[in-house]
């Protein structure tokens, strides 16, 4: 249409509400100039609208700015109902792999198979200790996780770490509703606008109501797994997740002089030499190096003391890893046999969904003797 009238095809534009053809004041003010540029007249039920004159283009810019306000009115309104809809633990926007959307509350998937894999995703980072070791495990089995889709859907992909970790940081798995856990912004970088996203401390969601729902875990093993997860960082006293590499004091040993954390070096080209090693005065401040030092006699000693203490509960520990491993691969089988049994359902119902196509319909029997 405004191609048209800068075009000068078009004599007067018609409508029961004139300022309705924009949404702010910008686009309304454009399209205002361009019909007095071109002279064209503007018609709604009250009256005609002649944008040369200046009275005329000073109701319109009133009746611009009057709807443009209006809109922003019923957009905060619209937002407070919503707030206060999370509010009551009334507001589902989208259901999580593992549950489905009930009448007024998150349910549990009704398929077994999804929710033995979310009970598996929480026992192994029990287990491993860290989410990095909880992905790399179900790569290494081959193993799939379900991810929620619009209208119910449940799709099986190939885990990835922000998969897992969602799953493990998200309460709604401890049995409690929660809103308003991340917050959007925008940010202008060299012209250009980039939306960014951040979570936000639990003291400021929206909403974080417990025991709304049934839940794969409890409030409180959640609140263990959250606390796991904060210890895996390496920042100030925490020791961090464990890493490659066979140091085994990594993390827990301190510098005296400036009490840093000491770091970890392996020298030589093989086999490498372990040391224990302080120069974050060094590299930060330009100070000499507060200690390093040979860190195989120090791990011996340490591994000695360590046997000393479990060697009477050397054949108990050597039967529970017996277990454990026996544990671990009944987990695998009973999984792979849950995704045996989908996979066969999924050919019966192909095989169901041919047999009933009459032959003689290529448009159809086409497409799925090529499936």
């Amino acid at each position: 249409m405004v191609a048209e009238v800068c075009l000068g095809h078009v004599g007067a534009v018609a409508a029961r509400e004139v300022s309705r053809f924009a949404r702010n004041s910008r686009e309304w003010q454009k399209l205002v100039e361009v019909c007095r540029v071109v002279d064209t007249l503007l018609i709604d039920q009250e009256m005609v609208y002649t944008p040369r004159q200046s009275n005329d283009r000073l109701l319109l810019g009133l009746k611009g700015s009057l709807n443009e306000y209006e809109l922003d009115l019923l957009r905060q309104r619209s937002v407070e109902a919503r707030r206060e809809k999370a509010k009551r633990g009334e507001l589902i926007v989208a259901a999580p792999a593992g549950y489905v959307k009930g009448e007024d509350r998150l349910e549990k998937d009704p398929d077994l198979r999804v929710r033995e894999r979310v009970l598996l995703v929480f026992s192994k980072f029990v287990e491993l200790g860290s989410a990095r070791q909880t992905l790399h495990w179900f790569l290494e089995n081959g193993l799939q996780v379900p991810v929620s889709a619009p209208r119910n859907q449940v799709f099986w992909r190939r885990p990835r770490y922000t998969t897992i970790y969602n799953m493990l940081t998200n309460p709604a798995y401890a049995g409690a509703y929660a809103y308003g856990r991340t917050e959007h912004s925008m940010q202008y970088e060299q012209g250009q606008p980039r939306r960014r996203s951040r979570r936000k401390p639990r003291q400021q969601w929206w909403a974080l109501i417990r025991d709304t729902h049934e839940g794969y875990i409890s409030w409180k093993q959640f609140e263990e797994i959250q606390q796991m997860m904060t210890n895996n960082a390496h920042l100030g006293d925490r020791s961090g997740a464990i890493k490659r590499g066979s140091g085994l004091l990594s993390g827990l040993l301190r510098c005296r002089r400036c009490g840093r954390k000491l770091m970890v070096a392996y020298t030589g080209n093989g086999p490498f030499v372990l040391r224990y090693v302080c120069h974050r005065s060094a590299l930060d401040n330009g100070e000499p190096p507060c200690i390093t030092f040979a860190g195989l006699s120090l791990d011996e000693a340490i591994s000695r003391e360590i046997m000393t203490v479990i060697e009477p509960a050397a054949i108990e520990a050597a039967v529970l890893a017996t277990e454990q491993e026996k544990v671990q691969q009944d987990e695998i089988i009973c999984a792979l046999k849950r995704e045996l049994e989908a996979a066969q359902y999924t050919a019966r119902r192909a095989e169901k969904q041919y047999d009933t196509t009459d032959p003689d319909n290529r448009l159809v029997a086409s497409e799925l003797e090529r499936r």
